[in-house]
């Protein structure tokens, strides 16, 4: 093959470290962007040594300029936690839009196919279950998950226009929940904070009465998905997630044993707009890349466990990071 050079925005983030690891692996060469607010290079930094790999320390939502031929750009820079994108809303915003338009002119201006990376939130709290594609999805737009969630309609948005005006080649990915090394321990998301709260010995917080669902996809799987549709000729929104669905009740008692601790499982309120099902349609998936997820949530789960098991006391009892000199 050919040597080809691929763009990809949020690098040092959880999925953007496996995104480079993946694209290394098949050959290409790889740059890595990331303003670090969320990311770490410790993520990355088994990939520095290599000729393969370069990174960039850019903020998306500022011009980006890259030298040189680039085949394919995946835009994955984004805050994509509850703690994140309350805390920095704006900025949550910007790489959503800004960051997105500026993604889009360096691809129409390279000549590339890009790949952005939408969510499973454009749905909101869903009247439709499972979700497809075609549903257009409940979001409250000026609630506290309105500034992701709306980013990332608008990317989808802004993604569809330049492929129909300008004739780029677009790709949307629309994730749903995934978990697996390298994620964050303290992001507010369930298997990490229920992780993180069994190794440190604390109850399992449980928010509203346990019964809403999520379903989670590891991200071994979500990336081969990724890989498929970027490489695919469809343009259009594509789920991609595990629609093995669970109630976070019952999620919480399998990492309690899992994890072989004695804690029990407390309840507190349930956020604002915290959605009350989520499990992905996959069918398009199935028919147009002949994906579906193989790693079972058992396995997923340990593999896992066992990753968050390596972690320093300093890094299982960290607080969730604050954001500082961000305007």
């Amino acid at each position: 093959m050919s040597e080809k050079r691929v763009l990809i925005t949020g690098a040092a983030g959880f999925l953007g470290s496996h995104l480079c690891d993946r694209f290394i692996r098949e050959g290409y060469q790889v740059i890595g962007m990331d303003n670090l607010i969320t990311g770490d290079l410790k993520n990355i930094e088994h990939l520095f040594h290599l000729k393969q790999f370069e990174f960039y320390h850019h903020d998306v939502s500022k011009f980006i300029h890259v030298t040189g031929k680039l085949d394919y750009i995946l835009h994955f820079a984004s805050p994509a936690s509850p703690i994140d994108y309350l805390k920095i809303p704006i900025q949550t915003l910007k790489v959503g839009s800004l960051g997105t338009h500026n993604c889009l002119g360096l691809a129409l201006a390279k000549n590339a196919r890009i790949l952005v990376a939408s969510t499973s939130e454009v749905y909101g709290d869903p009247l439709v279950h499972p979700q497809n594609e075609e549903y257009w999805g409940n979001v409250n737009p000026v609630g506290p998950r309105g500034v992701y969630d709306e980013a990332k309609r608008f990317q989808e948005a802004i993604t569809m226009a330049y492929h129909t005006f300008h004739q780029v080649e677009t790709r949307i990915v629309r994730i749903f929940n995934t978990y697996g090394p390298r994620m964050r321990l303290n992001d507010g998301r369930a298997l990490p904070a229920f992780i993180g709260q069994a190794l440190r010995g604390e109850d399992l917080t449980v928010f509203g009465d346990g019964s809403q669902t999520r379903s989670f996809c590891y991200v071994d799987d979500l990336v081969d998905g990724i890989y498929r549709l970027l490489l695919s000729d469809y343009a259009m929104p594509v789920n991609i997630g595990n629609p093995d669905e669970i109630s976070l009740k019952d999620f919480a008692e399998e990492i309690i044993q899992l994890t072989g601790t004695k804690q029990k499982i407390v309840y507190k309120p349930l956020p604002v707009d915290d959605p009350k099902q989520r499990q992905p349609d996959i069918s398009r998936a199935k028919e147009i890349l002949n994906w579906q997820p193989t790693i079972s949530r058992s396995e997923g789960l340990k593999k896992t466990y066992d990753y968050f098991k390596s972690l320093s006391n300093e890094e299982l009892y960290k607080l969730p990071k604050e954001f500082e000199s961000i305007k």
